[in-house]
């Protein structure tokens, strides 16, 4: 069991392991029981009723949180001519087609998503292995391979994050910052948790919500009641 120190032992008396808590006040906890010097991230964990390892069963999309996650993300597109064009009027911090190829394969990643319009997919794909090992690969999936890089570039800069089922059987995704207002974190949290009520698979039998938890980056887990969410 890893070891945690005097400042973590102290706020997790705050928070009762066994108590499943209402989403409010789950989230009040979470600002209380912070120990980080720095803006922690706040994260959830959903533990979901399907088998990840059945294809018709997988969960995977993209959520625009209404508040945002609190870090503005780096946006790279590849695109060419008036495409190019519209994503660097809609704010894209990078943009262009086969010198951004070349940059990435020389080892530059000052990036945090890509999008590509699927006319470059076929170049963009020779990247796959690079990209692909760091999770930024175009996926249409995601939203990221698409014609319309325009409002791809807007909703990544307002807030849209992807959420994705891991090998467990676990959502993790953010919802924000500790500094955020607790209703507009409840509010993500809220967005969140429709969306993932919304991607449940036909496949999937039984209880979907099986188990939810909230923290920040470097405090317990605060776990919540998932019966308002169960539909």
């Amino acid at each position: 069991m890893a070891k945690h120190g005097k400042k973590y032992n102290e706020v997790a008396k705050l928070v009762n392991p066994e108590t499943f808590y209402e989403t409010a006040e789950a989230i009040e906890l979470v600002k209380k029981a912070t120990v980080a010097k720095f803006d922690e991230t706040v994260e959830v964990a959903v533990r979901l009723g399907v088998d990840p390892r059945k294809q018709d069963q997988a969960v995977r999309g993209v959520v625009v949180l209404p508040h945002g996650t609190g870090k503005t993300k780096r946006v790279l597109v590849f695109a060419k001519g008036d495409k190019a064009k519209e994503a660097e009027a809609a704010g894209a911090d990078f943009v262009g087609d086969q010198d951004m190829i070349n940059k990435i394969q020389q080892g530059w990643f000052d990036f945090d998503v890509c999008v590509a319009t699927p006319d470059m997919m076929s170049e963009v794909g020779k990247l796959g292995r690079i990209l692909g090992g760091k999770g930024l690969m175009p996926n249409p999936k995601a939203g990221t391979v698409t014609f319309d890089v325009a409002k791809a570039v807007q909703e990544i800069k307002a807030g849209k994050i992807e959420y994705r089922l891991d090998k467990a059987g676990q959502i993790h995704a953010p919802i924000g910052k500790v500094s955020f207002d607790a209703d507009k974190l409840a509010e993500n949290f809220k967005a969140l948790i429709d969306a993932l009520n919304r991607a449940k698979p036909a496949a999937a039998k039984g209880v979907y919500l099986k188990n939810i938890a909230v923290s920040s980056t470097m405090g317990p887990g605060v776990r919540v009641n998932t019966q308002p969410y169960r539909g």
